[in-house]
């Protein structure tokens, strides 16, 4: 215990730690001494350990803060970082979308191309169809290995 020229921070300190940790040890210790009545002394002692009791129940609670924030802030981290995520997602999604409305805008000059194509490869067929000759009413295979033959004879 420190006399009472001791008075620097350090030794309130101490004596505040001292004082949270065993509340009615140090209130018998810090109990002013000399000629006052035992009900006074009674009284600070009670009213000294009540204090220390608040304060070491404030102390519980803000260890219960701490955690709680503790744990808010490892929420609020996950949380951005899911968040993070979901912009990547998101831009990802946003450039696969603009690339479908980009083949969505070529469909119709695709049909047309389409039309076009069709339209050549009908022609072809038909020209290429031009300088055949089809007989009907012929029998298949009667031909025999000799068309030539076989025409100049029919």
């Amino acid at each position: 215990m420190p006399n009472d020229k001791t008075v620097g921070k350090h030794s309130h300190q101490l004596l505040f730690s001292e004082a949270i940790a065993q509340p009615k040890t140090m209130a018998a210790q810090t109990a002013p001494q000399g000629h006052v009545s035992p009900l006074v002394d009674q009284a600070s002692i009670e009213a000294t350990d009540r204090i220390l009791q608040e304060i070491a129940s404030v102390r519980r609670r803000l260890e219960v803060m701490d955690l709680k924030i503790t744990d808010l802030t490892l929420a609020s981290s996950s949380i951005r970082a899911d968040i993070a995520g979901f912009r990547e997602t998101v831009t990802n999604l946003d450039q696969r979308l603009s690339a479908e409305e980009d083949h969505v805008a070529a469909i119709p000059d695709q049909e047309e191309e389409l039309r076009s194509l069709r339209a050549k490869l009908t022609d072809l067929e038909y020209r290429s169809r031009r300088d055949n000759v089809r007989f009907f009413g012929i029998p298949e295979q009667k031909e025999g290995s000799d068309i030539k033959a076989f025409l100049s004879s029919f």
